[in-house]
């Protein structure tokens, strides 16, 4: 290899790097999620139907575990978080941020690409200014608290104004009391400082593979958010998720009524986990049949 050529090489890779460091480009983000064979919006993040997700919001984190580990997902739910209304579901498309803690000679070339580009120096907002409706901030600052605080009450309302979402945080919030008082917003965090984002963190990526706890996640996932913590469904699961979850929640339903109402007859091994009676067995199977054209039927009205 003459040298000439050797150094363009060289530039190519490190150009390449640099991309990858600010954002996975469409081609990437194709690459790694060419399962999904959907609708992606322009950036070439996979775009769920409005539809699915929010019959996604109908489904618990247990529901979902039925059935990512069977397709192989396994490291796909994080727990451990503070959440602002456990009460609420959490439920949107992601968006991903990346921070780390600052390293003057990766900062500066950072901040003078970012400058160039035209882009304010505060990387928490260059995060927020990509966001969508329909969008869940998913922000990785490595669990720092002090001085790793995402957003406080006003660039929340800008969350909550764009996205009608909320965010996750592997990090900290401040003025919670504020963040509160936003309606319809829900937030998951590890913990709660008066300090504002600090300069010892620096953003590394948007829209780039982040690690929260034991998951990896990636922009264009499908967010479940409920009071046991975060499970990040890959898109083209999410289908098979919500249809599964119908069948699970119809028989939850015939088991739970059988228990309350049909103690006299059975013991709980012969409903749960499922019939052992053959005359059982045919009496659920007829149940599920007409359950599920019932749910479909109201579907196709809509």
């Amino acid at each position: 290899m003459n040298r000439k050529l050797a150094v363009l090489l060289f530039v190519g890779a490190c150009a390449t790097a640099s991309a990858q460091i600010a954002t996975l480009s469409r081609e990437q983000l194709m690459k790694y999620t060419e399962a999904w064979k959907g609708a992606r919006f322009s950036d070439g993040r996979p775009k769920v139907d409005d539809k699915l997700i929010n019959r996604l919001a109908g489904v618990t984190v247990e529901d979902v575990w039925t059935m990512l580990p069977r397709n192989g997902y396994n490291n796909q739910f994080e727990g451990g978080f503070m959440v602002l209304h456990p009460e609420k579901r959490l439920v949107g498309r992601v968006v991903t941020v990346q921070f780390m803690p600052t390293r003057p000679d990766m900062k500066g070339p950072n901040e003078a690409d970012a400058k160039a580009k035209g882009l304010r120096d505060n990387g928490n907002q260059r995060a927020l200014d990509v966001l969508q409706e329909g969008d869940v901030l998913v922000a990785d600052i490595f669990g720092k608290i002090e001085g790793g605080t995402l957003t406080g009450s006003n660039l929340a309302t800008y969350v909550y104004a764009v996205t009608k979402r909320g965010m996750i945080v592997n990090g900290a919030l401040r003025d919670v009391d504020g963040i509160l008082e936003i309606n319809g917003l829900n937030a998951y965090f590890r913990g709660m400082h008066p300090t504002p984002i600090s300069q010892e963190v620096m953003i590394t990526g948007i829209n780039v593979p982040v690690r929260i706890g034991n998951v990896t996640v990636l922009p264009g996932d499908v967010v479940l958010g409920d009071r046991e913590g975060v499970y990040f469904v890959p898109p083209h699961l999410v289908e098979k998720v919500v249809e599964n979850a119908d069948e699970i929640h119809i028989h939850d339903d015939w088991t739970q009524d059988k228990f309350k109402n049909e103690t006299s007859k059975y013991k709980s091994t012969d409903i749960y986990g499922s019939p052992r009676d053959p005359k059982l067995k045919a009496e659920y199977a007829d149940y599920l049949k007409k359950k599920l054209d019932e749910l479909h039927a109201t579907r196709d009205k809509k």
